[in-house]
């Protein structure tokens, strides 16, 4: 951006009668190598796709992540990607973390990635997660209001934080208990970095898997000869429900899918362990 008076700073603030005048720079190609491995579609049409993300996969390009993400699996299933969100992110509008699996929707066009941008701005839209948690929250159901930012030390986390930060809305219901685990649905009102794992464990029953917030991916089933030892390679997280309104047809959509094999497996595990 550059003023009349000479190129813009930061700080600098507008007068009256200053012209400003942008340089837009031509679009970077798109790069990205396609990716052919099978993706569970559940939706797609000229605007948008809805898929389902397995665990282990990361969304989008990053550092120490150049292939085998989300988004080059999408270039083989898309006829076309929304570049709103730039090279690397073509069509994202929101994302699942690496080792939690479930429904994302993707843009196809750029008016569906403003409007479905505007849907998450408002949270004018419904997201619910299945989880498996280590022990159980005191009530059966609840909410969970805190405020969450970038925790003071370790700055890759995220934390409940007094003050600063931003508001953060998890609805939570207590499904079923299984020897020292739980089975939990949470419905996200808002809709912050890590939001649900933060907020397992700050109720003092972190995510089964997650070795950020919560304990070791090393689960120990029973004791002495007869113990079962797991070494988890993801989170126990699962966005199995999302429904919005089609940012440019209006129809409402919804979709759910079943949890994820790996819970089944390991509910009959602690099941079998604990002889019950």
């Amino acid at each position: 951006m550059t003023l009349s008076s000479g190129a813009a700073r930061p700080a600098g603030k507008l007068k009256a009668g200053d012209e400003i005048i942008v340089s837009v720079p031509p679009p970077r190609p798109l790069d990205l190598v396609p990716d052919d491995r099978p993706l569970r579609i559940l939706f797609q049409d000229a605007h948008l796709l809805v898929v389902e993300k397995p665990a282990g996969m990361v969304v989008h390009p990053a550092p120490g992540h150049s292939e085998g993400t989300l988004v080059h699996v999408l270039l083989s299933h898309a006829d076309g990607l929304s570049g709103i969100g730039g090279v690397e992110r073509p069509g994202i509008v929101h994302r699942l973390d690496r080792d939690t699996s479930g429904i994302l929707v993707v843009a196809k066009t750029d008016a569906a990635h403003t409007g479905l941008c505007a849907r998450f701005a408002t949270h004018d839209l419904t997201r619910r997660y299945h989880g498996i948690v280590w022990g159980s929250p005191a009530q059966a159901s609840g909410t969970v209001t805190t405020r969450i930012g970038r925790h003071k030390i370790h700055r890759k986390k995220m934390a409940v934080l007094e003050s600063g930060g931003r508001e953060a809305v998890t609805r939570y219901r207590l499904l079923e208990t299984f020897g020292p685990f739980s089975r939990i649905e949470f419905e996200l009102e808002t809709g912050r970095t890590h939001q649900v794992r933060v907020h397992c464990a700050h109720l003092g029953c972190p995510i089964v898997g997650d070795d950020v917030y919560g304990k070791s991916r090393k689960v120990v089933l029973g004791k002495g000869s007869s113990s079962r030892v797991f070494v988890l390679d993801r989170y126990f997280l699962h966005a199995f429900h999302l429904a919005f309104e089609h940012p440019v047809t209006g129809e409402k959509l919804s979709f759910t899918v079943e949890d994820p094999p790996e819970f089944g497996a390991f509910r009959e595990a602690v099941e079998e362990v604990s002889g019950g």
